[in-house]
């Protein structure tokens, strides 16, 4: 029998006053780009949230992994690097950076830092990355590949003159998911569970008269395997932009769905699962999103959990900036 996940550690990180001394420490985290500080920073509140001496290390490092989304955590520093050589040459490129021109390496510092060594992946499709790091997270730990995993998004603003700059994101977020059998046994908080569906809608079928049919049927099917009936009541909120994609799936879900405008990363959606999870007396709730390209993902969130100790610790920092942020929701539900 498949163990059951709880998310039982919520970090995320924002762009504004942001400073990796005070997030990371004052040595050692200077050259790393900044969507890799984000995401240490995001990771380490989010071990802090769930005590870390108490749980990391009663995991063995091999059966701890991380996965991460991200869409743009590269782009500048690519940008920049193509500047350098277009100008003066790749001998001037900076060696502590060079390397990152491979975007798996933005995850590389957590895994050592935590000795994250079950596996270590990150993920980049468009816009629904982030989703998909916790759904091949989950799929992964369900396989026995690992036992503890850390997930989520991270993103950098663009450079000025980018496809999608206008509309940038930056900050990260990261979620701790491990058995709820572990959590229950210190006592531990249960923020909820996740569950998560990626699937596709071509954009030139999205673009025809029979778009939002096809989109309806593919998010229906998303919810029952997730274990969902359609047009149950849910609340929903769908992460869109205005493309035949975005078009597409908004006309599927109609009125009942909060629509909130889609940035140009992965980033968005992941933190609205943050912020319906923190809020862990609300009801459960679904996170759709769509990129132009036709990747779509739907995450169903069900806040609380078993007995786990919830109201025994003040409040994290995942829920003060949920009650800060705290999102409108939907008066009517949907599904």
């Amino acid at each position: 029998m498949t163990a059951e996940l709880i998310v039982s550690g919520v970090g995320t990180v924002r762009p504004e006053g942001f400073d990796f001394k005070t997030a990371l420490g004052r040595r050692g985290y200077k050259y790393l780009p900044t969507a890799s500080q984000y995401f240490l920073a995001a990771a380490k509140r989010a071990l802090a949230d769930i005590g870390q001496d108490d749980t990391l290390e009663a995991v063995d490092a091999e059966r701890r992994a991380a996965a991460v989304g991200t869409n743009s955590a590269a782009a500048s520093l690519h940008d920049a690097m193509d500047r350098t050589v277009m100008e003066t040459g790749a001998a001037d490129l900076s060696p502590v950076l060079a390397p990152y021109f491979s975007i798996n390496l933005f995850g590389s510092r957590l895994a050592m830092e935590h000795e994250l060594k079950g596996f270590n992946v990150t993920f980049v499709s468009p816009r629904v990355a982030g989703l998909e790091a916790i759904e091949t997270g989950q799929r992964a730990l369900a396989a026995g590949r690992a036992g503890w995993l850390l997930a989520g998004a991270t993103e950098q603003v663009l450079a000025e003159g980018e496809p999608g700059a206008d509309t940038s994101e930056a900050g990260a977020v990261a979620l701790v998911l491990e058995p709820a059998a572990a959590v229950a046994a210190r006592g531990g908080r249960a923020y909820g569970r996740v569950a998560v569906r990626s699937f596709f809608l071509p954009p030139a079928l999205a673009a025809g008269a029979h778009g939002a049919e096809r989109a309806r049927v593919l998010v229906d099917g998303a919810l029952e395997v997730l274990g969902h009936v359609p047009d149950g009541p849910l609340p929903i909120t769908a992460v869109l932009d205005d493309s035949p994609v975005g078009e597409a799936f908004a006309a599927a879900l109609g009125e009942r769905a909060e629509r909130v405008r889609a940035g140009a990363g992965c980033l968005e959606p992941v933190a609205r699962v943050a912020a319906a999870l923190a809020d862990r007396s609300g009801p459960a709730r679904l996170v759709l999103t769509a990129a132009a390209e036709g990747n779509a993902a739907v995450c169903l969130v069900t806040p609380g959990g078993p007995d786990t100790g919830v109201g025994t610790r003040p409040e994290t920092q995942a829920e003060t900036q949920a009650e800060a942020r705290a999102e409108a929701r939907a008066e009517e539900g949907g599904g």
